[in-house]
Order: structure tokens, then C-alpha cells, then sequence
């Protein structure tokens, strides 16, 4: 696709996730992007957050403390997470609006946002990464190490597929062919006044599950 359809590649998005996830594995997730750049990079860095924070979660040795603060961190990230899917999606939608590109009343819509697949994108990188771990380990064995290649050989074909998708994608939307609409997560277990877990507590109510 020409690099003046859409607002960046398919390819440079890719290769953007794919360096700062090695590049946070040695420093604290940080980036000065700005622009959908910038938007993709804060998605990111909540997705490595929250990959990090999972991994505690899941670790035998953790205390019921640390546990129950690990699982408010994945809250808030996730939440964050969600919120900046849809400021990619925001972003892209006001770009379309600059540029005068407006779909058909009859186009149909794609069942996944671009701020979804970059998300997507973003989660698959980090799978990578840590799938090359495995299979670089020198204290694994060499079946759990072929077992890790045989699993970086799946990874690599659903990364080829994404790009191409998404690729196909951003330029439907910016030709006019598809629309773009924001998917509103409408999260609520982080909002007082959504969860019953939160507002009932304060009325002294019991209280049922929030979505």
C-alpha cells in the first residue's frame, strides 16, 4: 500500500511494537511519540503492563496481598488499555475527517476496528518475545526449546496474516470503501457508580458482578 493512503504502514506499526518491546525489557515503558504513533505506543505500553503484572498474578509464590494488589493493577491497566484502543480508533476517525474521506451510506462495516487489530498486534509481539526467550533458554531442554520454534513458526504466520489484514483494512477505510466506527467498550467494574461491588458496598447493600 502506498505510504500516503494512511496515516503510517501496517509495516512500520509492526515494527514499532516489535522494537519497544525488546527495548522496555531493558528500561522503564517510555516513549516520545506523538500523533497515532504516540497513540499506538501508550496501547502498547498498557499491554506490557499488564503482560508483566499477569505473570505475578500467576506465580505460586506471591502472597494473597501482593495478589490482591496485582489484580488492582491489571484492573487499571486494562481499563487504560481499552480507553487507548478507542483513542487510536478516535484518532484515525478525525484523520478521515481532515481528509475529506467519508464512506457510502450502504459500505459495510469491518467487525474489528483498526485500534482493535493494532491491539491485537501489540499482544502477539509481546507473545513473540517472550516465545524467543523459551527457545534462546540454555537451561531448557532441547525438546522445550523445539517445542518454543515449533510455536515462533505459528506466531510468525498469525503476525503475516494481521499485517496483511490490517494493512487491507486502513486502506478500505481510507478510500472510502469501509467506515470507520469506534467499538465503545463501556467498561464498568472501574466505575463507582457502575459496579454494584462498589456502590452497594457504600450503601451497605450485597452486591452482584459488574461487566
Amino acid at each position: 500500500m502506498p505510504t500516503s493512503i494512511t496515516p503510517m504502514t501496517t509495516t512500520a506499526i509492526d515494527a514499532l511494537l516489535e522494537r519497544l518491546v525488546a527495548h522496555w525489557h531493558e528500561v522503564e515503558p517510555a516513549h516520545a511519540e506523538t500523533g497515532l504513533a504516540g497513540k499506538i505506543c501508550d496501547l502498547h505500553k498498557f499491554n506490557f503492563q499488564l503482560w508483566h503484572e499477569e505473570d505475578i498474578a500467576r506465580s505460586p509464590d506471591v502472597t494473597d496481598a501482593k495478589i490482591a494488589q496485582v489484580k488492582r493493577a491489571i484492573d487499571k491497566y486494562n481499563q487504560a488499555r481499552n480507553d487507548a484502543i478507542e483513542k487510536v480508533d478516535d484518532f484515525l476517525i478525525e484523520e478521515l475527517a481532515r481528509r475529506g474521506v467519508e464512506a457510502g451510506p450502504h459500505a459495510p462495516a469491518a467487525t474489528e476496528t483498526p485500534g482493535a487489530a493494532i491491539d491485537r498486534l501489540s499482544i502477539l509481539e509481546l507473545r513473540r518475545f517472550h516465545m524467543l526467550e523459551q527457545i534462546e533458554r540454555p537451561d531448557a531442554s532441547l525438546e522445550h526449546r523445539e517445542k518454543a520454534a515449533g510455536r515462533m513458526v505459528v506466531l510468525d504466520t498469525q503476525r503475516k496474516h494481521l499485517i496483511e489484514a490490517l494493512d487491507r483494512l486502513l486502506g478500505e477505510i481510507f478510500s472510502g470503501q469501509r467506515p470507520l466506527r469506534v467499538f465503545r467498550q463501556m467498561k464498568m467494574y472501574n466505575d463507582p457508580t457502575m459496579n454494584p461491588y462498589l456502590y452497594k458496598a457504600q450503601q451497605g447493600q450485597p452486591a452482584t458482578k459488574a461487566a
